[in-house]
């Protein structure tokens, strides 16, 4: 089969759907079922991958392609073949002898070989990067999706040796090393600059370390419908934002949009709060108020006098009324003193008593770990980072980043909340959890959190429900941190974000 006669598939499923590796075994058993041969299917996957290693390097033509022992090498021999009636000049290095490979591995080799295309054995000795360098694409095909443990030693070293390499790498499916699931690395993992993977989106390469491995992601479906299969995550749509967060009318007045409280700014972290509430305003509130330890309340105002504020100690705290307040943010420098958990304390009797979301981020969350008993109030939004997230758990923080699917979901459980996981590829809850895909290294700044942290509450003050509030708040704070950064990856203050707000939405 040539490639030119092998239809190069543009996926038809939700752009926005990730899916785990038991999912799409499902998807490819069901298309095989009906018909369509698995070495069809081989075919079509590794006609896409040359499609796109053409398109994306358009003058490499000596290729060297790594082959292991399973159906992704199987793809890797096929992609050779046909880059060889291509003219294009490809050799495989092969993990497994071709007389030891099984079904349509076995096919897919047997028919390289007769196309002439040099094959020779890859093994530790000879995977040196003077070898691989003399390529011009190196293409991995040696592991796939189906790894279920850390990578052998001999295949690891090989990894190494292409890691070291300087030549750009396409990944079959999932970068070799890489959890297909999770996204972790499994000991060690191919640095691809592509990855072409095949039926559906998995979720590993946007969890985790995948992002970083994955380089950019081509999806080919090879022509298999996702429309019935549930995804694991979805991505986050920038469309959405415009569609919730509409024109307003032009006799808008400030008292339609929501009295944002922040609760917050103890003694020595005036900043937290003033960033929350700042944020809160540019993400769209018509007030803030912020109620703060009294040592903290004329750093607040003045950096930031469009905020009302207040300075209220520790007696004064659960005696002061909450006239005309719609949403609640609670933890933006609250500290652990006694004055921080009577605000926390008041926090919640106020949510309540009035029926009032709430937003707990920062101390609010390790104050709150200190309570696992504690039931919260209705409609609450709780934003971890991973340590907060540990906290909350009582697992460690590597626990947390093992698995952040399964993290979330743990928090979302016990609390009974919309959990925000904050991280690179932030997740938040909802019956099918979002990922957000935005963002960028220069936001690994301090009081990231806090901005963040207001915009969800403005959002919560106009309306939205929290899985929206919490969605859209995600990706908007990562579209402003792009906007901010304007391509560096750091030196970005959090309130050089809050200021990029407003603009995200002209954009």
């Amino acid at each position: 089969m040539s490639a030119r006669k092998i239809p190069i598939v543009q996926h038809r499923e939700s752009p926005t759907g990730l899916y785990r590796v038991e999912t799409v075994r499902a998807l490819e058993e069901s298309t095989i079922a009906s018909g369509v041969e698995g070495y069809e299917l081989m075919c079509r996957a590794a006609a896409a991958a040359l499609h796109v290693l053409r398109a994306r390097w358009p003058v490499a033509r000596d290729l060297l392609v790594l082959c292991g022992g399973g159906n992704n090498g199987g793809d890797g021999y096929v992609l050779a073949r046909l880059a060889r009636e291509a003219g294009l000049a490809p050799r495989v290095l092969a993990t497994v002898p071709i007389d030891r490979l099984k079904g349509d591995a076995a096919r897919a080799a047997t028919e390289c070989v007769k196309a002439g295309t040099p094959i020779e054995s890859l093994s530790v000795e000879s995977a040196s990067v003077e070898r691989l360098a003399g390529a011009d694409v190196i293409v991995d095909a040696l592991l796939g999706i189906g790894l279920q443990s850390d990578v052998r030693a001999d295949l690891a070293e090989i990894i190494r040796a292409v890691n070291e390499v300087n030549r750009p790498v396409l990944a079959l499916d999932v970068p070799s090393g890489l959890c297909a699931d999770t996204g972790e690395e499994r000991g060690v993992a191919v640095r691809a600059a592509m990855t072409v993977t095949f039926i559906t989106r998995k979720t590993g390469l946007w969890l985790g370390v995948g992002p970083d491995h994955a380089g950019e992601v081509v999806l080919a479906d090879l022509g298999i419908r996702a429309t019935n299969a549930k995804p694991t995550l979805r991505l986050m749509n920038r469309s959405d934002l415009a569609s919730h967060l509409s024109r307003r009318a032009r006799d808008s007045h400030k008292g339609r949009f929501g009295h944002v409280l922040v609760m917050g700014g103890g003694e020595g972290m005036p900043g937290a709060a003033r960033l929350a509430g700042e944020a809160a305003l540019r993400a769209g509130a018509g007030r803030v108020t912020a109620w703060v330890a009294p040592e903290s309340a004329s750093a607040v105002a003045a950096g930031c006098p469009e905020l009302m504020v207040r300075g209220l100690g520790t007696t004064a705290v659960s005696s002061a009324p909450l006239e005309s307040v719609d949403v609640l943010v609670v933890g933006p420098g609250l500290g652990r003193s006694e004055w921080s958990r009577a605000i926390f304390a008041n926090a919640l009797v106020a949510a309540r008593a009035h029926e009032l979301p709430i937003v707990f981020d920062a101390d609010a969350l390790n104050l709150l770990a200190e309570q696992p008993q504690l039931k919260l109030p209705n409609r609450c939004v709780l934003t971890p980072h991973p340590g907060e997230a540990a906290r909350l758990l009582g697992w460690s923080t590597s626990d947390v980043q093992r698995d952040r699917l399964r993290s979330l979901k743990e928090m979302q459980d016990r609390y009974a909340a919309t959990i925000v996981l904050k991280g690179a590829g932030s997740l938040v809850s909802d019956d099918i959890p979002f990922i957000c895909d935005r963002g960028t290294p220069a936001m690994a700044a301090p009081g990231m959190g806090d901005v963040l942290t207001g915009v969800i509450a403005a959002l919560l003050g106009q309306g939205l429900s929290t899985e929206e509030a919490a969605r859209l708040g995600v990706l908007w704070h990562a579209l402003a941190g792009e906007a901010a950064a304007a391509g560096l990856d750091r030196g970005v203050l959090a309130s050089d974000v809050s200021r990029c707000l407003p603009g995200v939405l002209t954009s």
